[in-house]
């Protein structure tokens, strides 16, 4: 068919839109009360823009409320499966999600925190690692004292633990 015959102004391809941090299969999608905050709070700012958006004549640019869309329902899914670990009540003699746990790093005794949080909450700049991550993982239901190694590529890490809460 000729290119004469075909109209162009109808033909929108589907943007893509980055996934949301990996949850795998089956693994259940915990949050601490203040990520389901954020979830809530990214949702309700999606709103907005998507209402700004459409406020202008949305054939103007298609792409964005496309994508605002497909932002909305991913984020939609994750507060949909969100199950909420409220730990800040309750003391607890092991390392659990929502932790915040104080460490000494390897040989160098460098001292750093962590907290053991969601995937979407998840920042390492601001020390908080998803219960999913290895070093998450390998903390989980220890205790003040343990010692943990985390297997990397250029050799291994030691991680002890000083204190959490």
């Amino acid at each position: 068919m000729s290119r004469a015959f075909v109209n162009e102004d109808n033909h929108h391809e589907i943007p893509f839109v980055p996934p949301r941090a990996d949850l795998p299969p089956g693994v259940p999608n915990y949050v601490t009360p203040a990520g389901m905050d954020a979830l809530l709070k990214e949702k309700e700012s999606l709103l907005a823009e998507l209402k700004n958006t459409m406020a202008g004549n949305e054939r103007d640019n298609p792409g964005a409320v496309a994508v605002l869309n497909i932002k909305l329902q991913m984020l939609e899914n994750r507060i949909t499966s969100a199950q909420v670990i409220n730990n800040e009540d309750s003391i607890s003699d092991v390392i659990r999600f929502g932790s915040i746990i104080k460490l000494d790093i390897g040989d160098k005794k460098q001292i750093q925190e962590f907290q053991i949080v969601g995937v979407d909450e998840a920042n390492l700049k601001e020390g908080k690692i998803a219960f999913i991550s290895p070093l998450a993982r390998l903390l989980l239901n220890k205790k003040t004292g343990d010692s943990v190694t985390l297997q990397l590529p250029r050799g291994n890490r030691t991680f002890k633990i000083i204190s959490f809460r």
